[in-house]
């Protein structure tokens, strides 16, 4: 059974086109314009094993932020998609990854019910050509999309880019375990019988 999906949203601020593929081998395709964010969505797919093709016209014009949270609200809604009814998968994920300085925990669950949890302040106010509040904003609109519980706590950590990086690594590592098919469930993993 094939795990994917494309999405398309076109709004009067941004165009956005998302294809993602759940058992991939960690191919991107990415360019939102932004590039310190396609550097993460690269992260995000090689470290999850997913191909991910990401096309999105944004009104840079103005900022980032209808850029950054549409793609978040396109990526939930094709991951959500392509997991279909979720048939055999183990829902729930965590990771807890290092980089440098930085020290990530990210946990995850796919029951169907959206919740973010992140209490962070980032230590500069921009990574590259990216606005480090627009890091929230993404994981919430990707949490939302995909009807996702999505918690992130940073246990260290003093380099914007390092914890950055932390985030969409451990994400991709979390989101990897909790959509892995595991044989041994039927049906779905939940004493409702469905997700």
């Amino acid at each position: 059974m094939e795990r994917l999906s494309t999405i398309t949203r076109d709004t009067k601020e941004t165009q956005i086109s998302v294809n993602i593929d759940i058992d991939g081998e960690g191919r991107a395709d990415i360019d939102t314009g932004i590039g310190f964010f396609d550097h993460m969505l690269k992260s995000f797919t090689k470290h999850g094993l997913f191909n991910l093709v990401c096309k999105v016209n944004g009104d840079l014009e103005v900022d980032g932020h209808h850029t950054v949270e549409d793609t978040g609200i396109v990526l939930g809604n094709a991951i959500k998609q392509a997991l279909g009814d979720k048939q055999g998968i183990k829902r729930f994920g965590s990771f807890l990854l290092p980089m440098d300085d930085a020290l990530v925990l990210c946990s995850l669950d796919l029951g169907g019910r959206p919740y973010f949890n992140f209490d962070f302040k980032f230590p500069t106010e921009r990574v590259g050509d990216m606005d480090t509040q627009l890091f929230r904003e993404f994981f919430q609109a990707v949490a939302n999309g995909a009807g996702m519980n999505l918690h992130f706590m940073i246990l260290s950590g003093e380099n914007s880019h390092h914890i950055a990086e932390a985030m969409y690594k451990a994400f991709a590592k979390a989101l990897d375990e909790a959509t892995t098919i595991d044989p041994r469930i039927e049906g779905v993993q939940s004493t409702k019988g469905m997700l």
